[in-house]
Formats: structure tokens, C-alpha cells, sequence
């Protein structure tokens, strides 16, 4: 399945190119298709039927004349966001009710000739930003199900992501709307608060929270934008626009974090996926500025660490209460923490937000815009689900403070990973720059082309771990069988970090190389051979490792980090130093 964009569909509809019951006809055989491979995107579908006979609806709108700048363009809406005719669940079934009528937003996409095709998955009420904390299943990343799809919008990404819709709403109160464009490489606009009405929606954080759009470009977000954004005065939350929104010029001053602040958590590949997009700002004309982002990432603490949880409590309150057994286990602990939350911690909560927006007040003087990676990493189903509170405020840790600072956001992809999950990066603003950001947007895309996305994960790939290996265990040497009889792939001959030394072991039968780590000062770059194996064989390789040999991690000389062979101190008791060799291979043929 491909990407498909609402301004094509919509250009295609209104030329008579083709009409809007082909366009449905044509959504519902992508989604019937992609049933077979996830469905776990979904919660509530409308009929066949129904379907089509709006699309039937909107061809005779057409005919009579109207212009609809979205005709037949099929799109999906979280399932915690007001759907007339639909159950709203906000992913608990004993929360479930029958609105009596639609989202604003909603109501607005349909008004333009949108296809509404049905209510997506979510973490549990809004919260969780992994996808993994429903009970109607856990959406995958599109590219790799071994992967979270990210949350809590994780239905609206796969939906997008996959090519079954066009557009997607989600909603971002702590990341949930631009998280999952990272991970399954799409667009994800969260706007300015008060953009957009959020009246109809499932509360997470009512002073918070914000509907967002995935698209797969940003001209279809900044098409969203433009249907759907104005001052709705039934929402106490909606603001109007001061209408002197900037704009950013062919050169721009964009913020970095210094240096010491860029934090990826060990994920090598990230990093260099982030120093990437600092270049490709450069060469749109940018000029980099670091900056502290210290009072960004202290603000962001007091989401869950602070008196913030307890206006989740406050959202889903009765429940809670009457039936806490209904919420899930993940997300009960998270709400519960918020009814012990006094009056006097709201209020140092707020002197403190008040304090940081001033430090975000003075950074917006030295940049007009702020580079963020979106997620610093990405992890396994299987991670998450042992270790879930941990790992998800890990993917928050460059989201969680723009709404609280009142800024606007928009991710935009970056490029991918080895194991084919996406990297994005954020581009955030102050408040009401939606449009300068999403102009920016447009720009990032169009500056260099990126790697084109990797095929859809079809079959459920396994899970793979890459192993450096550095002695005995090479190609052609005593201990290779091993790792083919595991059938190991060989992906890579490279060299390690030059942060190492080598010594040939005393001793031991076959003879047996010691990788040691001992910094770039005193160390060199050693010939390794890269092997790809699953995880089951992996651990069946590790336990028959004999000391004082290990398997531990190792860089290599791109800045990436494998499993390899590495060694305990005690190694290098009786060996030789081989390092000016340059690897095993050369070692053994000296003797």
C-alpha cells in the first residue's frame, strides 16, 4: 500500500477524474486488506453501506454546485474525539457513550467533503505515548511490528501510515499527536491551544489538550489547518487568533540544544539522523544558535511528576472511583497518583511554569524557531510492556512541556533506522507561528530529498539483533560454525570506534582474541565483521560464551553501537598486545 495525500484526492474528485464512491470503495478494500495484517488500528468502523452512501452525499453536494476543498477524502478520528453515530471510548469499554453529535472539527472536515472511515485506537484515555495501553489490542509500527507505533494516537498513525487514509485526527496533550508521526514517518501539526476547538473531545488535560492531524506531507497539514482552525465560542478553551502571526524569512535563527544536553539514550543512530537535520536547516538558510534547554525539560517534569496528573484525575474522576478495576492497570497508576494532589502543589506547580515560561520568553528572542528531536529512540512491543512507565516518559522527554509552555509544534520526518522505524524531528514555535512552522515544514521537505520509506511490514518480521564479532568467530575462522548454524546474515566488515585495543589471549584453544575498551586517547579502530541473527538464537550464542570473554556493547567507527565480543580486565593477563595489526585476520597471519 502507498501514501495517499487529501489535496490529490480532492483535486482528482472535483476535476471528475474520478468520483468520491470510488475513492470510498476504494479506502474500505485498503482497510479490509490491512485487517488481515493489523487489525488492532481500529476500534469502531461505520458499515460498507454507510459509507458509500455518503460518498453518495458528497458527489450530490458536487453536483449541486458546492465547493469542497476535501471532497472524497477519507480520513479516521481517534476514538476519544465526538463522532455522531459512533461510540466515543477513549479505549475503555465501560466508559463508552453515544454522542449526540459531532466534534466541531469533525463536523468541519465533513462539511468539506472528508469520508469519515472510522474511530481509531489510542492508549487509554489519552494516556501513554507507546500505543500498548488499550484493550483492543496494540497497534505496531507499519514498518516494523515488532516496534511500538507510539501514542497515544497510535490507531490515527498506523491508519496513516499505512496508506489506509488520508488524514487521521489524533489528539496531543504530552507528545501523542507527533510521537507517532516520528515513529511511522508522517507529519504530525499539533497547533497553537485554542486553534482548533476541542470541544467534543475526551479530556486528558482540559487545559492542555489539542487535536492533531497526521498527514504525509505538510502542505496536507497546512490543508487541515485551514478547514478546521477558527474560534469556536461553545469551547471555554478556544482562543481567538491575534492575526500577527510571524513568518520566517529566507534565512532564520533556529534553536539546538548545546551539545551536552542531546540526549538519545544510547541510540547511536538517532544522533546522527539529528545532526542530519541540523544540516538540512542550514542549508535552507538557517543559522544554528545553542541553547539551554534545561528550564524546557525542567517544565516538562511537572506533566507527570507535578500537579498536572491531577487534572487527568479530575477528567475521568467517576470512573476512577466506581469502577477502578474498568481503567487499565498502567494508566490507573498514573491517575490514581493525581488524587493525592493538594491545593498547595497546584499552586508552587504553577509559580514554577510561570518561572520557566519566562526562560522560554527570553530564548524566543534569540531564535525564531527551536530543532527538537521528537523522540530520542524507539522501543520493542516486548521493552515497553516490561518496563511501561519508564520507557514511555523516555519518548516524551523533547514533547511533554510545549503545551504546558503554550507553543506550537509540528514533526516532520527525518529519516530511519536500520530496523526501519522513523526519526523525526520537531520544529516548535511560540503560540499562533502555525502557519510560519508549517511553511518551514515544507521547506525542510523539499530541501533534499530523504531515503524513500521502507516497504510496509507485511508478515511480522522477526526480531533481530546485529553482533560484532572479532576473532575466532570470523568467516573462515574455528568458531564461525557457530553463528551459521544459527543462521547469522553477515551485514557488515567495518571497524570498530578507534577506542580500542586488542590482545591475543594466552592460552586458549582455538585461540582467542580480547576486545578492550580504553577511550579514543590510547585506543584504535580494529577490523570486526557484523553478523545479524534473531533474538532466540542470540541468547543461545551469549550463553556459551566463556569467560573472561563477554558480549557486551561495542561502537562502531560510523558511531553506531552493536552487541560484540568484549573482555574483562583479567583478559589481558599473559596476552599480547596486537593492536597495531589492526585486527585478528592479520594476527594470525603473522604466526
Amino acid at each position: 500500500m502507498s501514501r495517499i495525500f487529501a489535496r490529490t484526492i480532492a483535486a482528482e474528485v472535483l476535476a471528475g477524474r474520478t468520483t468520491v464512491e470510488a475513492q470510498a470503495q476504494a479506502a474500505l478494500d485498503r482497510i479490509a486488506a490491512y485487517d488481515a495484517i493489523q487489525p488492532q488500528a481500529w476500534i469502531e468502523r461505520p458499515r460498507a453501506e454507510a459509507v458509500l452512501a455518503k460518498a453518495r452525499a458528497i458527489n450530490a453536494r458536487l453536483a449541486a454546485g458546492e465547493i469542497l476543498p476535501l471532497a472524497g477524502v477519507p480520513f479516521a478520528v481517534k476514538d476519544n474525539i465526538d463522532v455522531a453515530g459512533s461510540s466515543t471510548t477513549a479505549a475503555c469499554p465501560a466508559y463508552a457513550y453515544k454522542p449526540g453529535a459531532s466534534a466541531p472539527v469533525v463536523e468541519a472536515l465533513e462539511a468539506a467533503g472528508a469520508l469519515m472511515m472510522g474511530k481509531t485506537n489510542l492508549d487509554q484515555f489519552a494516556t501513554g505515548l507507546v500505543g500498548v495501553r488499550s484493550p483492543y489490542g496494540i497497534p505496531a509500527c507499519v514498518y516494523n511490528r515488532a516496534y511500538v507505533s507510539g501514542g497515544s494516537s497510535s490507531g490515527s498513525a498506523v491508519a496513516t501510515g499505512a496508506g489506509l487514509v488520508a488524514f487521521a485526527l489524533g489528539t496531543d496533550t504530552a507528545g501523542s499527536g507527533r510521537v507517532p508521526a516520528a515513529i511511522n514517518g508522517l507529519v504530525g501539526f499539533k497547533p497553537t491551544k485554542g486553534r482548533w476547538s476541542s470541544r467534543g473531545v475526551v479530556p486528558a488535560c482540559r487545559s492542555l489538550d489539542c487535536i492533531s492531524v497526521f498527514t504525509n506531507d505538510a502542505a496536507d497539514a497546512g490543508l487541515i489547518d485551514s478547514v478546521v482552525a477558527g474560534f469556536d465560542a461553545e469551547d471555554a478553551y478556544s482562543r481567538h487568533n491575534p492575526g500577527d502571526a510571524p513568518a520566517f524569512a529566507a534565512s532564520f535563527r533556529f534553536g539546538v540544544p548545546r551539545p551536552d544536553q542531546r540526549q538519545f539514550l544510547g541510540d547511536a543512530e538517532s544522533a546522527a539522523l539529528f545532526e542530519a537535520s541540523i544540516q538540512r536547516l542550514i542549508a535552507m538558510g538557517g543559522a544554528p544558535v545553542e541553547v539551554d534547554i534545561a528550564p524546557l525539560l525542567a517544565a516538562a517534569q511537572l506533566l507527570y511528576s507535578g500537579p498536572w496528573v491531577a487534572e487527568r484525575t479530575a477528567a475521568i474522576e467517576d470512573i476512577l472511583r466506581a469502577r477502578p478495576t474498568a481503567v487499565h492497570p498502567t494508566v490507573r497508576a498514573i491517575v490514581q497518583a493525581g488524587v493525592a494532589v493538594t491545593g498547595v502543589e497546584t499552586f508552587r506547580g504553577l509559580y514554577a511554569l510561570q518561572a520557566y515560561a519566562r526562560d522560554a520568553e527570553a530564548m524566543w528572542t534569540r531564535i525564531d524557531v527551536l530543532l527538537l528531536p521528537t523522540a530520542p529512540t524507539i522501543y520493542r512491543i516486548a521493552e515497553v510492556l516490561a518496563e511501561p512507565v519508564a520507557l514511555n516518559a523516555n519518548l516524551g522527554l523533547y514533547t511533554n512541556f510545549v503545551n504546558l509552555l503554550d507553543m506550537s509544534a509540528v514533526s516532520v520526518p527525518a529519516g530511519w533506522r536500520a530496523n526501519d522505524t522513523g526519526f523525526g524531528v520537531s520544529l516548535i514555535a511560540p503560540a499562533w507561528a502555525d502557519g510560519a512552522i508549517l511553511d518551514l515544514a515544507r521547506r525542510y521537505e523539499e530541501i533534499a530529498p530523504m531515503a524513500d520509506a521502507p516497504t510496509l511490514d507485511t508478515e511480522g518480521r522477526p526480531q533481530l539483533v546485529k553482533l560484532a564479532v572479532v576473532g575466532a568467530h570470523l568467516a573462515g575462522m574455528p568458531l564461525h560454525w557457530q553463528l551459521t548454524s544459527r543462521d547469522a546474515r553477515l551485514v557488515a566488515r567495518t571497524r570498530t570506534a578507534p577506542a580500542y585495543r586488542l590482545y591475543a589471549m594466552a592460552e586458549t584453544t582455538p585461540p582467542k582474541p580480547a576486545l578492550i575498551h580504553v577511550g579514543e586517547a590510547d585506543g584504535a579502530s580494529i577490523e570486526v565483521e557484523v553478523y545479524e541473527l534473531g533474538v532466540e538464537a542470540f541468547g543461545g550464542f551469549v550463553v556459551e560464551v566463556p569467560a573472561p570473554l563477554a558480549i557486551g556493547s561495542v561502537t562502531l567507527e560510523d558511531g553506531s553501537t552493536v552487541k560484540g565480543f568484549v573482555a574483562e580486565p583479567r583478559a589481558t593477563a599473559g596476552a599480547k598486545d596486537i593492536t597495531e595489526l589492526g585486527g585478528w585476520r592479520a594476527y594470525i597471519a603473522s604466526l
